[in-house]
């Protein structure tokens, strides 16, 4: 089972990447730019096969692909003769293979007069935007098809209510350790309340509840203040008085989420607490499809901000590799990692078959909104350099022509090469690393 479940990633992943270049792919050819190459994968060439002008094919390192696209950069001065023919740069769209053409002398291509109008740089600029946009889009559709079969399809789990799960004897210590006995110890809140296991939480300090971290919000916010707390236990409501005491208490983000350091460990605050673990009942509700837009929205702006965080996040992962941290279960992984994650959860036997095909259809729809994200980032080799590329041409071709330019008007991204040879070299230092941390120390479940 765990083998199957990397497999199945395997393949989904290999899936997403053939879909994002076929978005790249699709509109090129439509705008009439010659496509030599589709390629899944680097490294030697498995198989291929021509089919007209574009030959494609798998590489045997599943880690990416690529189209290449003749003249994605424009000619510098005197590349583009009297005669028609052209000796501009080549380039793909795939991340370490844009860096290995740009450092190769053969990397450049003569053009003839038949395929001067086929070059990439010609087009205009709304043309380069849809072109590089469609590889990261395809991965955006990826994601909303899949979230919605599990919305739509499967349903969400729900929470209906905020349910005491278990009620704590004695207080923890101030530092937020346990004590060894309770004896001679004060009893906690939710103890001296008469607060039992069982017990419906429907409001905490006049504020209704509905779910457990409605509960859990409003018990930290009133630290020794005593609030009343509506209960129903055995089809009864009661109103029991509790005061929440001062501890240090992991930190949690708004949807419940323990908050970690660089360094994986957990960050803490000085909160209310009762004494009481509080979960709920959930109930497994389909969605209506006009829910999808808002979820996929919701979905897109966390993975963005997991994106932004990247920096922070990967000296924790360092930390976890070289030494005692702890690896963030919602920080950065590798393929290795999700693949390692996939085979845990196809082989959690505690958890329903369902529910495990479910999961394993989130982690590749957070896998392509992750892609989607990253994509976009505005600096070459990424996707996102060549659209800034694109529109920062757009907006400076009539200026241009303001001044009495006269003639094409192209930004040429290919100065931006060293910028791209640093991301690029960052991109494979961050991959090793992750790849690294996912085999000495992985995250677990």
């Amino acid at each position: 089972m765990f083998l199957l479940g990397v497999l199945l990633i395997a393949i989904g992943v290999a899936l997403s990447i053939a879909l994002h270049e076929i978005g790249h792919l699709v509109p090129a050819k439509k705008f009439g730019v010659k496509v030599t190459q589709y390629m899944i994968g680097f490294g030697p060439t498995l198989w291929s096969r021509r089919r007209g002008e574009t030959e494609y094919g798998l590489k045997a390192i599943p880690l990416g692909g690529y189209i290449r696209m003749i003249g994605m950069f424009p000619p510098r001065a005197g590349e583009e003769r009297a005669d028609g023919t052209i000796r501009v740069r080549a380039s793909s769209t795939g991340r370490f293979s844009q860096m290995a053409d740009q450092v190769r002398d053969e990397s450049y291509e003569e053009i003839g007069p038949q395929d001067s109008g086929r070059v990439f740089y010609k087009l205009k600029s709304w043309q380069k935007v849809v072109v590089m946009f469609g590889g990261p889009f395809m991965n955006l559709v990826i994601a909303t098809v899949l979230l919605t079969v599990i919305a739509c399809g499967f349903g969400l789990p729900k929470e209906v209510n905020a349910k005491v799960a278990s009620v704590v004897a004695c207080l923890p210590a101030a530092d937020g350790s346990s004590p060894k006995s309770c004896a001679g110890q004060a009893q906690t809140p939710a103890a001296r309340a008469g607060l039992a296991a069982g017990d419906v939480i429907v409001s905490v300090a006049g504020v209704p509840v509905r779910s457990s971290s409605d509960a859990t919000t409003q018990i930290r916010a009133h630290a020794n203040q005593a609030v009343p707390m509506v209960i129903e236990r055995g089809g009864q409501r009661r109103t029991l008085t509790l005061t929440p005491v001062l501890r240090t208490m992991p930190k949690l983000d708004s949807s419940g989420i323990p908050v970690t350091a660089w360094d994986g460990t957990p960050e803490t605050v000085r909160v209310g607490v009762i004494g009481a673990g509080i979960g709920a009942d959930t109930v497994t509700e389909r969605q209506s499809i006009t829910a999808v837009p808002g979820m996929v929205g919701g979905a897109t702006w966390k993975t963005a901000s997991v994106v932004l965080d990247i920096p922070r996040k990967m000296v924790g992962v360092a930390h976890a590799a070289f030494g005692s941290g702890q690896r963030d279960a919602n920080g950065p992984m590798s393929v290795v990692g999700v693949g390692r994650i996939a085979g845990d959860v196809a082989q959690a036997r505690q958890i329903s078959l369902a529910d495990r095909f479910v999961i394993l259809l989130s982690i590749l729809a957070s896998l392509n909104l992750a892609l989607f994200v990253f994509n976009l980032v505005p600096l070459l080799p990424l996707d996102g350099g060549h659209i800034a590329g694109a529109i920062v041409e757009a907006i400076k071709r009539p200026i241009m022509r303001a001044r009495g330019v006269k003639g094409p008007v192209y930004v040429d991204v290919a100065k931006a090469l060293p910028v791209a040879y640093g991301v690029s070299l960052l991109l494979v230092v961050m991959f090793g690393l992750l790849m690294y941390a996912d085999i000495v120390n992985p995250v677990k479940l």
